[in-house]
């Protein structure tokens, strides 16, 4: 999806002049007929060419329907904040996935109860064992 369905919210981030340059061309090599905005077959090509995927059914309607009821497509600058907000998420989903990978040890895929232990041990030595159960618990009992 185009927004973190996680609880956490991703962090702000600001495109480099160079990438926002390249979201703009992209925008431009999209807007066939330079009609000043993207269709939603448009937006699915600049998806594929940004990201390297066709967005699903869900991920276009969910997108065309935020637009701007009064114009024919997405704006430029409705693109580029559609594409900032999918890249923070995508930011943040590595993230954490780097994140689960360094606690994952023994690259099993999951996290044991001991597995959480150890990696709080090392960046939280202070906490007390009662509250890394309960937020163990917490988080594995959803």
């Amino acid at each position: 999806m185009f927004f973190s369905q996680a609880g956490a919210r991703p962090r702000m981030w600001e495109a480099s002049p160079s990438e926002h340059k390249k979201w703009v061309e992209v925008f431009k090599a999209c807007d066939e007929e330079n009609k000043g905005y993207l269709s939603r077959e448009d937006f699915k090509v600049a998806v594929v060419m940004l990201f390297g995927y066709k967005p699903s059914k869900i991920e276009a309607d969910a997108v065309m329907s935020s637009v701007d009821p009064n114009t024919s497509g997405i704006l430029l600058k409705e693109f580029l904040d559609i594409v900032r907000k999918k890249k923070e998420a995508q930011l943040y989903r590595n993230e954490i996935r780097h994140i689960f990978t360094a606690f994952d040890r023994h690259y099993r895929g999951y996290l044991t109860l001991e597995d959480f232990k150890k990696a709080f041990k090392q960046v939280a030595p202070k906490l007390s064992e009662r509250i890394i159960l309960e937020v163990f618990r917490d988080i594995f009992s959803s």
